[in-house]
């Protein structure tokens, strides 16, 4: 069964990537290697020391962060995204976000852009790893997906022309779920905002959730 990285990092190569679950859509893997997309500033300019830039596919904003002379590093699974990330400049890694990753405990933000909250399919999953990676006053910087009410995880896989890949899971984390999503896993909710059409939000480790666990 051929994976739904394998099938992603086709999408990099050029090839068009088609996600399917209860509908069919194009995945826009190609906008992700532009040099910038509108409301990445946002992000970016909140993003004021070490900075983990996580699923971080041909590393616009890793790279971005370096040439601003904040100290960056990507993550992604897919290897063909870390040597696109690694070709503009920036510092890359293949790595799975929940397996051991560098200068663990000392981050101080960590990205979730392009709807990367998603990944694994547990938003508190992953952002409670976040919280293993931050230090003790680390922030997340996220994308949303709109204004709903409700987390969404759905079944999905990649299509490349006849190829599929296997079916996973991914969630949708609106900005009505964010405070409760965040609480669980140990974060508050700084700031939420729209730029250029999309839903974004910091995080901040929150201290009062270490003294009552």
């Amino acid at each position: 069964m051929t994976t739904a990285t394998e099938v992603y990092g086709l999408g990099l190569l050029g090839d068009r990537v088609w996600l399917e679950g209860s509908g069919i859509s194009e995945l826009r893997v190609r906008d992700w290697s532009s040099d910038q997309l509108p409301g990445d500033r946002g992000l970016l300019d909140r993003c004021l020391g070490r900075t983990l830039d996580l699923g971080c596919g041909p590393g616009r904003l890793t790279a971005a962060l370096l040439a601003g002379h904040v100290l960056a590093l990507g993550v992604d699974v897919s290897k063909e995204a870390v040597a696109l990330a690694r070709a503009r400049g920036a510092a890359a890694l293949q790595r799975d976000v929940f397996g051991p990753l560098p200068r663990e405990g000392c981050w101080q933000h960590i990205l979730l852009a392009d709807g990367n909250i998603g990944i694994g399919g547990d938003p508190i999953r992953l952002l409670a790893r976040c919280r293993e990676l931050l230090d003790q006053t680390g922030t997340v910087l996220v994308d949303l997906q709109g204004t709903g009410a409700h987390l969404r995880t759905d079944r999905l896989r990649l299509r490349v022309g006849e190829l599929a890949s296997d079916w996973f899971h991914w969630s949708s984390l609106p900005t009505g779920a964010l405070r409760a999503v965040a609480a669980a896993a140990g974060f508050s909710v700084v700031e939420v905002w729209r730029s250029a059409g999309r839903w974004q939000a910091e995080l901040r480790v929150c201290d009062q959730w270490d003294r009552d666990q």
